[in-house]
């Protein structure tokens, strides 16, 4: 089982270099948006005390998330629609690993985007308050809510008939930060959407994160943050071995 993960690993990871549109959607593509929001739009904001460069980078962070998923669902998708698990059948290939390579891959390269958005925040002049502890609290969320998305990403790809469906299915997605907490504060919002950013999973990962880089941790908002992660999950990983048992 190892060896067919890491052999899985590799191949995506090929895929990925020949490709290097999936290295700018997710990596250049939210340090781009960070650019745009924090010297186009950032004296327009009203984030209360304090650099709007604090306030965005959290939020910026869920962007890098977010941005780096399609790729995923394409190639799921590109694996199951050009028979290239049959072959994997015949070459006796556990299914785990195949599935487990894909989830594996995108959370390295996501965590290759965070890097690049926080050291890009430093430059911009991100100063975060967070101890060494609150780093790694912060880096633990983050981590739990890379590999809920990535599992469901990776069952979206597996129920998607075409790649372009696969790739479309990720719009609300990839989307969904922006009605968040990401870019303003929630209770700036007009009625409805400020209803659905307070209470959309992205918005408590995302103020969970915050908390911990500002030094003043949110122990509700990373209860919720920690609950939405493991949901995700648990569901993605069901919903994903299921389709894949039923396609493969």
């Amino acid at each position: 089982m190892s060896t067919d993960s890491a052999i899985m690993l590799r191949r995506n990871f090929k895929h990925t270099l020949r490709y290097p549109f999936t290295v700018f959607n997710s990596i250049i593509m939210p340090i781009v948006m960070m650019l745009m929001f924090v010297y186009v739009f950032g004296d327009a904001f009203n984030v209360g005390s304090g650099d709007y460069i604090n306030y965005a980078t959290p939020g910026m962070l869920m962007l890098a998330i977010s941005y780096g998923l399609s790729a995923t669902a394409i190639s799921v998708n590109a694996d199951m629609t050009k028979g290239i698990i049959n072959r994997f059948k015949v070459m006796d290939v556990s299914r785990g690993a195949v599935l487990t390579g894909h989830v594996v891959s995108t959370v390295v390269r996501v965590v290759l985007a965070l890097l690049a958005v926080i050291g890009v925040a430093f430059l911009f002049g991100f100063s975060p308050n967070a101890s060494f502890l609150q780093w790694l609290a912060a880096v633990g969320v983050l981590l739990l809510v890379i590999i809920g998305v990535s599992w469901i990403t990776v069952a979206i790809g597996l129920a998607a008939k075409t790649q372009e469906s696969a790739g479309g299915a990720m719009v609300p997605l990839i989307m969904l930060p922006f009605f968040s907490s990401a870019i303003v504060p929630a209770d700036k919002m007009g009625p409805g959407i400020r209803e659905f950013a307070q209470y959309q999973p992205f918005t408590s990962i995302i103020e969970s994160v915050r908390g911990f880089l500002d030094g003043v941790p949110n122990n509700g908002q990373t209860l919720a943050a920690i609950a939405w992660a493991l949901g995700l999950s648990v569901v993605g990983y069901a919903w994903a071995r299921s389709k894949f048992n039923k396609r493969a």
